[in-house]
């Protein structure tokens, strides 16, 4: 059958930079399929194991470690090369004792973190929208696909705190003065600040917050804030950083060979 996904693979000169990918390498890099996440703010599974974490070194290792059922996102097995892994999405790899959370950070839109095991089941999750169904029941949907017809008490623009894989609201954290907000894209990307105040949108205008960054105010749109808690966040979203080279210390248990063979 002929697939209706779109492509598979997109030319690397196009690809976005917090992928962290060469560019002069080769022509095509895998990408991601649609998903949970939308395309230019997400990775695909099989990227982030090889060029972001570099656990493996050629997508044929990545494609046995990620077939055989070893990494598992928010909870849940992904054998998909493409599936698409987006903020605040939870990563555990089999064998590894590192668990990663990704967050917006250094002006990245997405970079992996650290993060204990006792939170792997913690995820925040911003409302996006909120629909009225059959028989008077809401829906809520948030910012990486997922949705309820649960009971939720928050607005669009809310933070929920939801355990995973399980998606139940533990906690709701409301876009309000006095709260700390963490921004997910654009150049202040990874930074929290005070949220001073809600500007509500106008004809021509969007919603926008007025944040305190340091001893500086800026005043961005609401969609780009998320509300992380009052005092500090209510999870671990600015620990310490995975770096660029290959993990110290760490047992490559995904590789299976040396071959090169079709590693876009």
């Amino acid at each position: 059958m002929v697939s209706i996904a779109g492509s598979k693979k997109l030319k690397r000169q196009m690809a976005p930079q917090f992928w962290g990918i060469t560019r002069k390498d080769k022509r095509f890099v895998i990408t991601t399929k649609p998903g949970p996440h939308k395309k230019n703010f997400a990775i695909p599974t099989a990227v982030f194991l090889r060029d972001t974490l570099k656990i493996v070194t050629s997508l044929r290792e990545a494609k046995a470690s990620i077939y055989s059922g070893k990494v598992k996102i928010d909870g849940v097995v992904r054998k998909s090369l493409h599936h698409a892994i987006g903020l605040m999405d939870v990563v555990e790899l089999e064998n590894v004792s590192d668990i990663y959370r990704l967050v917006p950070t250094e002006g990245k839109l997405l970079k992996p973190i650290k993060i204990n095991e006792s939170e792997k089941s913690k995820k925040l999750v911003r409302v996006v929208t909120k629909t009225t169904i059959g028989k008077g029941k809401n829906q809520t949907g948030f910012h990486d696909g997922r949705s309820t017809l649960a009971e939720v008490k928050a607005s669009i623009g809310d933070t929920c705190v939801m355990q995973v894989p399980d998606q139940k609201i533990l906690e709701v954290i409301k876009l309000e003065a006095g709260c700390q907000g963490l921004v997910t894209r654009g150049i202040n990307a990874g930074q929290i600040g005070k949220i001073e105040s809600v500007e509500e949108g106008t004809f021509i205008l969007p919603r926008r917050v007025i944040l305190i960054l340091g001893d500086k105010k800026i005043e961005i749109p609401a969609d780009i804030i998320m509300p992380v808690g009052k005092g500090e966040p209510v999870i671990q979203i600015n620990w310490y950083y995975v770096s660029n080279n290959r993990i110290p210390n760490e047992k490559n248990i995904f590789r299976k060979s040396s071959s090169k063979h079709g590693s876009w």
